[in-house]
């Protein structure tokens, strides 16, 4: 009698060097893929918060400018040499820049100082600054607080319009004298901001009174 031969399944067998090299190659593409995307996706997010970054300096910029242009007030203040007090605002002319004394100077901490603060405006290379005393009538120790409000930026120009509803180039305007020249103020002030990114920016700002 012959012995039943026992016909079982194959043995499992492993897996080749061909087999495993092929896999650890799919998984390493794979990996680079999805690290590229990462990437990807982490610049945009970059880009996207340099973005709102640069959105909200501009839009606190020309928040700051207006708001002291529009509490303008008419205080002309004492040079640190000289006698002749200096106009509530003197722009653009022979000296250039922009100085203006402005009321609602907050006071959270309660300090013994006036609610009026003497600004000033100004642009160094592609910078702009904005400094301001600590007192009004200023001796030659008395050094300004400077701070850089924006940067990447071409040019700032300001108009002022006086009673007649006419634009001018600088502030006091031509024709005014005497105590009128310190106290003098326009109803209504445009603001220019040109800036490498974002081109002209605009703004008419009514003055307050």
């Amino acid at each position: 009698m012959k012995p039943i031969a026992h016909t079982g399944g194959s043995k499992a067998r492993g897996f080749t060097l061909l087999e495993v090299l092929i896999a650890v190659a799919i998984f390493v593409i794979v990996g680079m893929l999805a690290m590229t995307g990462y990437n990807e996706l982490m610049k945009q997010t970059d880009r996207v918060d340099e973005g709102t970054a640069r959105t909200r300096a501009i839009q606190a910029t020309m928040m700051r400018m207006s708001q002291d242009f529009a509490l303008l007030e008419p205080r002309a203040v004492r040079p640190a040499l000289g006698e002749d007090p200096v106009p509530a605002l003197r722009a653009g002319g022979e000296t250039g820049g922009i100085e203006l004394t402005h009321s609602g100077w907050s006071n959270p901490a309660g300090v013994p100082r006036p609610t009026l603060q003497r600004v000033s405006y100004r642009l160094e290379d592609t910078e702009l600054y904005r400094d301001y005393w600590p007192v009004l009538d200023r001796t030659q120790s008395v050094e300004p607080v400077s701070v850089v409000l924006l940067d990447r930026v071409k040019s700032v120009s300001v108009r002022y319009m006086g009673a007649d509803r006419d634009w001018k180039e600088q502030w006091p305007p031509l024709g005014f004298s005497g105590p009128t020249l310190r106290y003098a103020l326009p109803i209504a002030v445009e603001i220019t901001l040109e800036l490498e990114d974002w081109g002209k920016i605009v703004r008419v700002v009514e003055v307050a009174g």
